[in-house]
């Protein structure tokens, strides 16, 4: 009877728990994931927030290539018939008795810079032996070309942002009106500043081609291996940093424009080899596996990058929609009757991307590569400058026609029809400070070919109307985030934080 009542109870047992009793809760405890629903519902969206990146990243990045094709292939086809435009008119004119102030129209005078300039830097190529220069090159060790291509990137970034601003300051100061009190050294110190930039511009991609091009004929491709390495040591300098909405627009446009230059610098390298192979279509497989090699680490590299941005710092792949709207917006204000800069100019100002001496090192190395003998090589080159041409035009209607349904879908339109400031320090504000007083009148159904997107982004219906005044509300909030993107008037590709 003792011995019964001294036996332990059930409470006293769970007290002290045995290693079978431990074993058997481990194996049959249970937990609720429900209790914390909000945490595990952010961590699935971040999932496919990165499932979603490559390809919003890809749409942007496509977007913007053909924008940086379209403005390359303007100085190679538009820009020269502009000039002889120009010309025709600066000859024809006085003898036609013409009084008026102006010549030449401010757009026609840049058009003549750039024309020029180009023809000089052209010239002066010729003086640098690009043979000479690729066996220097190849004389190196390993570690010196890897040193002096990491140098040379950062050279051509600090040459692309500063070079536009002395591009800018060579048109403004030639198309300044006279009766403004005189405050620049003139125009002749600032287009010799221009002519020695765009050349030292052009040395420097060329020698840039030149260590790509070692790096492919290399044996042992070891030197390729380290360039191609060195595109994930971005991510490293990259991902752990703080970016904000208008950071990241600023990396897009820089890797918009790095990738484009990839590509030209990829294309100069085939050119040279196939040359020095007397054309062998046989060669252009060997070269096949590297130019793969180095287009996907380019596009790896960005997708992985822009994946783990976007995670770190809560940003949605939306935002890569809002980019491509502030690209379209770009495009489609520049083709506006009032605009206030050429096209090329804005996509320069948006990416750092300038066309010019990199058409001057490509025109150098066909000129070099290509022997033109006879009539039907002649015949042959005008049959290619007028597919350019036609390339050109097409290129340019489709990307007027898909930046016209970007700016309509992010609700920008209105802003293209606001009159911009001529205040001086009015280059950085926002086009919605405008007073809404100011804006012209829409345009009549005779307009001219250069109202065409005002027209195309003014044909709305009255039910689109009603939507958009009952939607007015969340319109002033999309329109409010989008603000900020648009006030950036240049991106110093330096990494700089844009506050």
């Amino acid at each position: 009877m003792n011995n019964f009542n001294n036996r332990p109870t059930p409470q006293a047992e769970t007290r002290y728990p045995s290693l079978t009793r431990f074993i058997c809760t481990e194996l049959t405890r249970g937990y609720f994931l429900e209790h914390n629903e909000a945490k595990y519902t952010e961590r699935r969206e971040r999932v496919y927030t990165c499932m979603r990146i490559p390809k919003e990243l890809e749409k942007l990045m496509i977007f913007g290539f053909f924008l940086c094709v379209d403005a390359f292939l303007y100085v190679f086809t538009l820009l020269p018939l502009r000039v002889l435009l120009a010309l025709l008119r600066l000859f024809t004119l006085p003898c036609c008795g013409f009084s008026g102030s102006r010549l030449l129209q401010p757009a026609q005078v840049c058009d003549m810079l750039r024309g020029l300039i180009l023809v000089l830097c052209f010239s002066m190529m010729h003086y640098v032996d690009y043979s000479m220069m690729y066996h220097l090159i190849r004389g190196q060790s390993v570690i010196k070309l890897y040193i002096i291509y990491n140098m040379l990137e950062v050279a051509d970034r600090l040459f692309s942002s500063f070079g536009q601003d002395i591009l800018d300051a060579l048109y403004w100061t030639a198309t300044e009106p006279k009766e403004r009190k005189r405050d620049n050294i003139g125009v002749i110190p600032h287009f010799f500043m221009a002519v020695f930039y765009v050349f030292l511009h052009a040395i420097l991609i060329m020698v840039q081609a030149s260590t790509l091009n070692v790096a492919f004929n290399s044996h042992n491709k070891s030197l390729l291996t380290i360039m191609m390495s060195n595109n994930f040591v971005e991510i490293k300098g990259s991902v752990f940093k703080k970016f904000e909405k208008n950071n990241l627009f600023q990396m897009s446009n820089s890797d918009i424009k790095e990738r484009f230059t990839s590509y030209v610098l990829l294309l100069i390298v085939c050119l040279r080899n196939m040359e020095q192979f007397s054309w062998n279509p046989d060669h252009l497989w060997v070269l096949f596996p590297d130019v793969f090699m180095v287009v996907t680490s380019e596009v790896a590299v960005d997708v992985i990058k822009h994946a783990f941005i976007t995670k770190f710092n809560d940003i949605t792949a939306d935002v890569y929609s809002e980019y491509r709207a502030s690209l379209a917006f770009d495009l489609v204000s520049s083709r506006q009757k009032n605009a206030c800069t050429d096209y090329s100019d804005s996509v320069a100002r948006r990416m750092g991307f300038i066309p010019l001496p990199l058409a001057v090192l490509l025109i150098r190395v066909v000129m070099s590569s290509v022997r033109l003998q006879g009539a039907l090589s002649y015949t042959c080159v005008l049959l290619f400058y007028l597919g350019l041409v036609t390339l050109k035009v097409l290129n340019s209607i489709v990307l007027l026609g898909k930046s016209c349904v970007y700016v309509k879908r992010a609700k920008m339109e209105d802003k293209l029809f606001e009159r911009p400031s001529t205040a001086p320090s009015s280059s950085a504000k926002s086009p919605s400070k405008a007073d809404p007083a100011s804006r012209p009148p829409s345009p009549p159904p005779d307009a001219d070919a250069e109202q065409l997107p005002s027209m195309l982004l003014k044909e709305d219906d009255e039910d689109e109307e009603e939507e958009e005044e009952a939607q007015l509300p969340s319109e002033t909030k999309h329109k409010t985030s989008k603000k900020d993107l648009l006030e950036i008037d240049r991106f110093t590709i330096c990494g700089n934080r844009i506050d």
